[in-house]
């Protein structure tokens, strides 16, 4: 471990090595532990630190609560053909989500495509790791999911949506795959509780008060505030970003049989499931489409490096300013961070050392 400042850089192997064992104490199996620990270090190698290792304390506390089932028995419950739905039995999303999109590309490979809707799973980390499962089979890897209920609808002040990712991944030939994995609200909630642990402000129009009205105040959330949508405020398009929300909710939920809107289940302990659920845990949605089956791969990889190719090099605004294509800069990111570690903050450090002395493991 190296510090520097108010940061400690930590090997990907020494986090993933913990993360495993930590899985493991909570009775996961050696496989699904693996498994756990690649999705969740994969979000911090590429850069999306509120979906990494600083989730480990709240997937502990669910865990404590039962609200997640450490030896799931996931099972496919519905199927025809391409199409299928997974119960993952309060399984770890970060567990279920991988093995449904193993299942989506198996499907793909014998009828050209394959989509799964999942239910009755749980936070299934970045939804980038999920979809770029694809890649090495030449196809176009899709993954999505519901979550925490934080996001009104446009002219509402009642939160019905999560910030519900989105993400797509596309092979390439020479170039690096293009990956598209964004949420369908203004910003991340982890950015945001990024932003609280390290005492910064946060811009206008990323949260609004219990009232409606826009906030700067980094603790909104635990006074009853909430995120926005995509677009952020209504003159600004949030109606989009909302409409976005909703079809992965539907996906997600609605479709698979799973909670949806102001029911889908929160990724905290302390918060109560509503009464009369309309489903089973939490939703996600995954799709793996062969290329093949549209055109040749040759032809489309090398068109996918000639699309890449010709937007970087698009007139710039600013000369001094790169423009970058989806996925860039996380797999720069993740280029160095495998050199010089992960930096971590003192308060996830301190988070990683009180679960490490709670499992007698070693950070």
């Amino acid at each position: 471990m190296q510090i520097c400042g108010q940061m400690s850089f930590i090997s990907h192997s020494e986090l993933s090595k913990f993360s495993i064992q930590l899985f493991s104490a909570m009775g996961a199996s050696k496989d699904d532990s693996k498994i756990a620990s690649d999705v969740l270090i994969s979000a911090d190698l590429r850069g999306i630190d509120s979906h990494g290792v600083s989730r480990l304390i709240s997937y502990v506390k669910l865990w404590e609560s039962g609200r997640i089932n450490m030896s799931p028995n996931i099972r496919i419950v519905r199927e025809n053909k391409s199409t299928f739905t997974i119960d993952g039995d309060s399984g770890l999303g970060l567990i279920v989500a991988p093995r449904a999109m193993e299942i989506a590309i198996d499907r793909a490979k014998k009828f050209g495509s394959g989509w799964g809707a999942i239910k009755n799973s749980n936070h299934f980390g970045i939804a980038g790791y999920h979809a770029m499962k694809a890649l090495p089979y030449d196809m176009i890897g899709m993954a999505m999911t519901n979550a925490t209920p934080l996001i009104p609808p446009t002219n509402s002040k009642q939160a019905m949506l999560g910030t519900n990712p989105i993400s797509y991944a596309f092979p390439t030939k020479n170039e690096r795959p293009l990956v598209i994995d964004l949420a369908t609200s203004s910003v991340a909630r982890g950015k945001i509780e990024i932003a609280r642990r390290e005492g910064r402000k946060i811009p206008k129009g990323w949260m609004i008060d219990k009232q409606g009205n826009i906030s700067q105040n980094v603790n909104e959330l635990k006074e009853g505030g909430m995120l926005t949508p995509l677009g952020s405020m209504e003159e600004l398009g949030s109606h989009k970003g909302y409409a976005l929300g909703c079809l992965v909710d539907i996906l997600s939920g609605v479709l698979s049989g799973g909670n949806f809107g102001k029911w889908v289940p929160p990724f905290v302990s302390f918060l109560p499931l509503l009464p009369n659920l309309p489903g089973k845990g939490l939703g996600h949605f995954v799709g793996a489409m062969e290329v093949d089956g549209f055109r040749s791969v040759e032809e489309f990889k090398t068109n996918m490096d000639i699309w890449i190719n010709s937007f970087k090099s698009a007139k710039r605004v600013d000369e001094n300013k790169p423009i970058y294509v989806p996925g860039e800069i996380e797999f720069n990111i993740e280029e160095k961070r495998l050199k010089t570690g992960i930096p971590l903050n003192d308060k996830v450090l301190k988070d990683l050392y009180k679960i490490g002395r709670k499992f007698a493991i070693e950070l």
